[in-house]
């Protein structure tokens, strides 16, 4: 079995978030980036089939050279060989065109990608992937098993879970539940060492147009100052929430 893996290069939750250029660009400076978390949870999944199953492993990510980093530590993790398509990536429809075609040229019979990434939390290119691909598709998934061609993927709804069947090729948006947090791989120095003798391919991306454009960022409004209230003192807070924060 092989298995493409989409790896997405965001930035890390505790970074602080700053835009130039009139707020209309994200502003990199300073910012530590990491491999998008629903990412992970789908990258050791597919290192579990490895382990398992002897499925090949690749990760791909749309990017310049910036985002090579985070395909040497999905690397070093365990992944077989890294993909880099050579072009930034500007929106959904455009990253999933470029995924779609380093997946038809593998010819894989699995694709997992996260449910969203972090940063623009779209939520938007698996489900294309699989369109552009032609494969079934499981969004929400937080169970996945395999047998020869055929597997069986659980997926998150509202109030509860389903269980499907499907035949691959296959296409998954997977998040927490794939696998646990306490199942996510560090990488060891042995890992961080074969990462640097692994393949890391660079392709030129295919034609392509942005279907959505940034007009503006904006930070939230920064948190108001906090009234501590005497836990005796149960009138004025009464008066506080009715007359001041008007929620009761």
């Amino acid at each position: 079995m092989k298995i493409l893996v989409c790896i997405s290069h965001v930035p890390d939750t505790t970074s602080k978030i700053n835009f130039t250029d009139g707020d209309t660009k994200f502003d990199t400076n300073g910012v530590q980036f990491v491999i998008n978390p629903n990412d992970e949870f789908g990258l050791t999944r597919a290192m579990w089939f490895k382990e398992k199953q002897g499925a090949s492993v690749d990760v791909v990510n749309v990017g310049g050279p910036e985002t090579e980093p985070t395909l040497r530590k999905a690397l070093a993790i365990g992944a077989d060989t890294a993909i880099r398509v050579n072009t930034e990536a500007t929106d959904g429809f455009a990253v999933a065109k470029q995924l779609a075609k380093v997946a038809k040229d593998g010819g894989y019979d699995l694709v997992i990608a996260g449910r969203e990434s972090i940063d623009y939390n779209g939520g938007m290119v698996p489900g294309m992937l699989a369109a552009m691909t032609d494969a079934n598709f499981v969004a929400n998934c937080i169970g996945l098993e395999v047998d020869g061609t055929n597997a069986k993927a659980v997926r998150e709804i509202d109030g509860g879970k389903e269980t499907v069947s499907t035949a691959l090729p296959l296409v998954v948006a997977g998040q927490k539940g794939i696998v646990e947090e306490s199942d996510l791989r560090i990488p060891n120095m042995r890992g961080i060492m074969m990462a640097r003798k692994k393949p890391l391919n660079v392709v030129e991306p295919v034609d392509t147009n942005s279907e959505t454009t940034t007009a503006s960022f904006e930070k939230p409004a920064p948190k108001g100052a906090v009234k501590l209230v005497n836990a005796d003192n149960i009138d004025e807070l009464v008066n506080l929430l009715h007359n001041e924060a008007k929620v009761i």
